[in-house]
């Protein structure tokens, strides 16, 4: 399974573990270039992964409803979906980066260092929030 936070100029990608219980980060590409390139580097990135699922995250408005944003983050499912063999799902992501700046600068992470893996972080935030809720131990991230 693998989770992916898309964003205008990264794409983060996270994988789950075979159990589908633990996400890990992978890789950050690069948004650039529209979304048949964009999900090519994507599928470059997630190459030898046997996947079944990949879940997208949706970037949901503060207050549930879609707005630009989630319409790109469909737009990109659309195309992972032609050229991976794996259903596309989608997840809410609302404070998926939020959390994982905090959790980086946290961890002593600032500047370019921290801009380098957030993209990644978020996507592992995602697909883990994903798995937890699909094994019943779901909790909300954003919570202190």
């Amino acid at each position: 399974m693998a989770g992916i936070d898309p964003g205008e100029a990264r794409i983060g990608i996270a994988v789950s573990d075979e159990a589908h219980t633990i996400a890990f980060p992978r890789e950050t590409v690069s948004a650039r270039g529209g979304w048949a390139e964009a999900a090519g580097r994507v599928r470059e990135a997630l190459a030898g992964d046997e996947l079944a699922l990949v879940v997208v995250g949706l970037p949901l408005r503060l207050d549930g409803t879609e707005g630009e944003a989630a319409r790109r983050a469909r737009g990109l499912g659309s195309a992972l979906a032609e050229v991976l063999d794996a259903e596309v799902t989608y997840w809410d992501e609302r404070l998926t980066t939020v959390t994982a700046e905090r959790a980086l600068r946290e961890m002593g992470r600032r500047g370019r260092k921290q801009r380098e893996v957030v993209d990644q972080s978020a996507a592992t935030i995602l697909l883990q929030g994903y798995l937890d809720a699909k094994n019943g131990a779901w909790t909300d991230p954003s919570s202190p």
